[in-house]
């Protein structure tokens, strides 16, 4: 678990914009680690870093000493040496089991003080709840009501933040490698996870645990940012109202990046886990009981409410009710930009 924490992973990089300034770059070094953006990121370097040191100094003393001795007990030019029996030497052994086991006590004792740190939330952590479900993830403020993002966990520098997570279908994983920290989500039950950011920028969040046909885009971004300016961002991030000149096609742009929609329904035609919207509306679909119904703005709306009301045939009921994510107002935005799909 330690070395899947600690190399950066290719998908680490492509979860984030190709082009951020407020993110930190990855090294093209395959020997490098990725950005260190928490206190526990730190603390498990400096661990991981003193653990191949002592990894390096055992490997060039044990290939020392073997050098020594094949050099030493070479067989002569001529003739061949005789050597006294032998039969232990006491002190020798002692030595060669102690400072190894002297160095294992170490690592432990280390090891296990960082991990009860990092297992126990301090009191005072901010609250955010998570939920992982095919294929995206649900980041929910409870201080800020109706504050419900997608793949985009928004936290401030300097302030410890509790991640009540859980999941509404299998398990997922959830994996911050710049503050290298995984979890399970399961589903019927909560885990805990905690942090506390160092760096401001944008990191990647991503699942590691096969969840299913689309788990390769399961990803998401942390937003890191200044502790004065953490309010306003949020604020900011959560709010997804139209604006004043804003044609309600390109609100439901909008409303469709916020849901997660994309990663199971797509704008060309292809057929992912969900129907593309291409050519969707107006659309006559036969559902899985073998009847049939007319894509309309009512189908769509309880689709969206009560998604595994109506099946459509070939398809399989993984999608999440967004009941209490989405107003009349924002799904009526999402009704339209399903209809400008030609």
């Amino acid at each position: 678990m330690l070395f899947s924490l600690l190399i950066a992973p290719a998908a680490a990089e492509a979860a984030l914009p190709p082009s951020n300034p407020g993110t930190p770059p990855m090294s093209d070094s395959p020997w490098s680690l990725l950005p260190a953006a928490s206190a526990n990121a730190e603390a498990l370097d400096t661990l991981y870093i003193f653990f191949w040191i002592l990894c390096g100094i055992a490997f060039v003393g044990m290939i020392g000493v073997q050098a020594y001795f094949m050099w030493k007990y070479k067989k002569p030019a001529e003739g061949h040496a005789k050597t006294s029996p032998l039969t232990h030497n006491g002190k020798l052994e002692f030595i060669w089991s102690a400072i190894p086991t002297f160095f294992f006590v170490i690592l432990f004792a280390w090891g296990e003080i960082e991990f009860m740190k990092q297992a126990t939330p301090p009191p005072d952590a901010m609250d955010v709840r998570v939920t992982g479900q095919k294929w995206s993830w649900t980041i929910e403020y409870p201080e800020v009501k109706g504050c419900s993002l997608t793949n985009d966990l928004y936290v401030p520098v300097g302030v410890p933040m509790r991640l009540t997570m859980t999941s509404l279908d299998v398990i997922h994983s959830f994996y911050l490698p710049a503050f290298r920290l995984k979890k399970d989500v399961v589903p019927g039950r909560y885990t805990v996870l905690w942090f506390e950011a160092t760096k401001p920028g944008l990191y990647p969040l991503m699942c590691t645990e096969y969840c299913g046909d689309e788990h390769s885009s399961m990803v998401g971004r942390v937003h890191v940012v200044a502790q004065e300016e953490y309010d306003a961002v949020l604020a900011k991030a959560c709010e997804l109202k139209q604006g004043e000149t804003e044609p309600l096609e390109d609100f439901g742009a909008r409303v469709v990046t916020r849901g997660g929609c994309a990663s199971c329904h797509t704008t060309d035609g292809t057929v992912k886990t969900g129907p593309s919207f291409k050519g969707l509306f107006g659309r006559t679909e036969t559902l899985s009981d073998g009847t049939t119904v007319t894509v309309d703005e009512n189908y769509i709306r309880e689709s969206i409410l009560e998604p595994n009301a109506k099946i459509v045939s070939g398809f399989s009921p993984q999608m999440p009710s967004f009941a209490g994510r989405f107003d009349d107002k924002q799904i009526a935005a999402l009704i339209a930009y399903i209809k400008a799909q030609k």
